[in-house]
């Protein structure tokens, strides 16, 4: 068991990367604050004994410094570590569950921003099991908010956040659990599906909002229907477009949502990475992203490498850089920094209404 000092000391690294112990980074926001699901997942998975979705074994994070898995679903970083970054930080937050309750550094950390994202997990509770919930990651974060209020500078508390950028990226888990049960849904069973999924998501974000949220940064549903496990089930290979028209239709009308959020709740301003579009465009032009493979997963097994996760056992392509897709389901860490680079400060084809850039500068 690891002495008290020795943990001291793990906190004190772990919070010297957020808070100072470097001059060459200029924060653009005072905190990021991350919920959502595998896409931007750092590591919350890891402490959920009896979760099955993880990604902490080889070879996952073989591109990550030192070749250390995390917990993040990828070779190397994922898209909110390059979101991190444009914002001036050296590395995204830490997952919440990798916080000691008991240590006052909780406090501190929550002041540089926190991952509570869970892979697995969805906009609707009932998506995933023995994961992290929407609606308990909400949770997580009001308890530590409570926290960092209860300390004698909870006015500029208040005003970090409002000044803090609350990123989400959820939905793809819904739009699949959804199409796995309806793999030809009528109308009404569509209907139904977005209707309730939108009423959660508005009471999410209104959460976060009374909570003191103003800047959100939203990652929308990929063409889940292009994803390796996906076309697997196609006899071509080739997209699924079904459960594409699934997923489109649910980022029309999250675009819709927060357009009215925006004129309903003063102050709340967003912008929304468009990673459905971001990908149908590097699926149909790879070269021009600089992809040579944009249907087979890296690392995996069988038929598109996408048969099975990508596990200890499993091979890999030495290309990293040229693939789209790691393994059957998530994008590499050079798609995931070509996405973050987009959404930061790439054309309106791509992230609307504004930029994140854009987002971090708007006026307070």
């Amino acid at each position: 068991m690891k002495q008290p000092l020795c943990l001291f000391f793990v906190l004190f690294c772990v919070f010297s990367r957020f808070v100072g112990a470097t001059t060459s980074y200029t924060w653009k926001v005072p905190a990021i604050y991350v919920f959502g699901d595998s896409t931007v997942d750092v590591g919350n998975n890891n402490y959920l004994t009896k979760s099955k979705t993880k990604a902490n074994y080889p070879h996952y994070g073989i591109d990550f410094p030192h070749s250390r898995p995390t917990g993040r679903f990828s070779n190397g970083y994922n898209q909110i570590d390059f979101v991190a970054i444009h914002m001036g930080f050296r590395i995204s937050p830490p997952p919440y569950l990798s916080l000691n309750d008991t240590n006052n550094h909780q406090i501190l950390k929550g002041l540089r921003g926190v991952n509570f994202a869970s892979a697995g997990s969805g906009i609707l509770d009932s998506t995933g099991a023995n994961i992290i919930t929407g609606t308990q990651q909400l949770l997580y974060f009001e308890t530590l908010r409570s926290k960092m209020m209860a300390q004698p500078n909870a006015d500029q508390v208040a005003q970090r956040l409002s000044m803090s950028l609350f990123l989400i990226s959820a939905g793809g888990n819904d739009a699949l659990a959804f199409f796995a049960t309806n793999n030809s849904p009528n109308n009404s069973a569509v209907l139904l599906f977005y209707n309730t999924l939108l009423s959660k998501y508005e009471n999410h974000i209104k959460t976060l909002y009374r909570l003191g949220a103003r800047r959100f940064a939203v990652i929308n549903v990929p063409p889940v229907g292009c994803v390796p496990s996906a076309r697997v089930l196609n006899l071509t290979g080739g997209c699924i477009n079904g459960m594409n028209q699934i997923a489109k239709g649910l980022n029309d009308a999250i675009t819709a949502l927060f357009s009215k959020l925006a004129v309903a709740l003063p102050g709340l301003k967003y912008s929304i990475g468009a990673s459905y579009d971001l990908t149908l465009s590097a699926i149909t032009n790879p070269l021009s992203f600089g992809f040579k493979e944009v249907g087979s997963a890296c690392c995996g097994s069988g038929k598109l490498n996408a048969q099975s996760y990508c596990t200890r056992n499993a091979t890999y392509c030495m290309n990293r850089k040229q693939y789209l897709f790691w393994d059957l389901i998530h994008p590499t860490q050079q798609a995931s920094k070509i996405a973050a680079s987009v959404f930061y400060n790439g054309s309106a084809q791509f992230v609307g209404p504004i930029t994140y850039k854009q987002l971090v500068y708007s006026d307070n």
